[in-house]
Parts: structure tokens; sequence; C-alpha cells
């Protein structure tokens, strides 16, 4: 059985987001990860800890299925819609990322030198993970949303702290990618 590798064409993907964009505005829903994961830590019990997290998750138990499908879909997408692990990357891309030291960039999406487990369980991983965590956690509750929540529900609807947030994703990212990242690797 032969699947289809591409990506859907934009014909395709943005009716389809925006249906179902239509949809959560009808619903009187938010779209955005950040909130899944606090209703995660709600039924975890983070609300002993933090007033923050003390909410009704029931009320956003549609959430937990969204979440389902993130996981089910990269399941799908990686085991029965990818040809191969390879990523059609730019040779020059290429050749920054080896002066990096990644020996196998473009034949891997999580590249090994990152995310082995020797890698992921030494001190200096374990560090990125806890830096990258309270990073991440600060600046989606500093913001009000992450990216999918401001970038797709925000700026359709035409909010300007939307924008101001995603340009503050996008000058974070710009500075991790061309100035931390060579520090740290």
């Amino acid at each position: 059985m032969e699947f289809i590798s591409e990506p859907w064409p934009w014909y395709v993907a943005g009716p389809a987001i925006t249906f179902i964009l239509f949809l959560m505005f009808y619903f009187g829903r938010s779209f955005g990860v950040s909130t899944n994961l606090e209703t995660f830590c709600t039924i975890g019990g983070a609300g002993k800890f933090s007033d923050y997290f003390k909410t009704d998750w029931k009320a956003r138990k549609w959430s937990l299925i969204f979440v389902v499908g993130i996981i089910l879909g990269g399941v799908i997408s990686s085991e029965f819609l990818m040809p191969s692990q390879a990523i059609d990357l730019n040779p020059e891309t290429v050749k920054e990322l080896a002066e990096l030291g990644f020996a196998n960039a473009g034949n891997e999406y999580l590249p090994s030198e990152i995310f082995n487990t020797d890698n992921l369980l030494s001190l200096k991983g374990i560090g990125i993970l806890l830096v990258a965590g309270l990073c991440i956690g600060f600046g989606t509750r500093y913001a009000g949303g992450c990216t999918s929540g401001h970038a797709i529900t925000g700026l359709s609807s035409l909010q300007l702290p939307s924008l101001v947030a995603v340009i503050g994703f996008f000058a974070g990212g710009l500075l991790m990618v061309w100035f931390l990242f060579p520090l740290i690797f």
C-alpha cells in the first residue's frame, strides 16, 4: 500500500484550519497547546502548589481529545505517511550543521547528537531541558498563550497582542538559532 508523503497543499490545509477555527470560535473555545498543558497540570494536582492551576479541568476536557489527536497524528504520520526519516535540507545548511557537530544532518528528524538517551540524561542535557522548559513556561504564561494559540487563533481574529507575541516568538527563535545554539553545541 502506497501512502502520500507530500505535505497537504495550502489550498487544502488552509481551509481545513479555517474550518476548525470557525468551529472553535462558534463553540466559544480557543485553540492553543498551552491551554491543554495547563489542563494536564491541573489534573496532576498542580493546584496544590499554585492557585493558577485551581481550575475546573472538567470544563476543558475537550482539550484532552486535542492532545490525544496530536499524539495519534504524530504516530500515524511517522509510521505510515513518511517514506523515510531523511529531510531535504539545503546543502549549505547541512554544511553549517556539520560544523556545529551534527554528523548526520538531513538523515533524520531527531538528530542523535541531541536526542539520544546518553545526551538527554547527561548533566548538560538535563540542564538544557530545565532551562528550556522554564523559558517556554514563563514565555507562554507572560504572553498569555503559546505560538499556536497566538499565531493561529490570535492572528486570525486580528488581535494586536497576538501580533506582538508572534513577533517576540520569531525574534526569540532567531536569537536562539543564530547566537545561543552555537554556544550550547
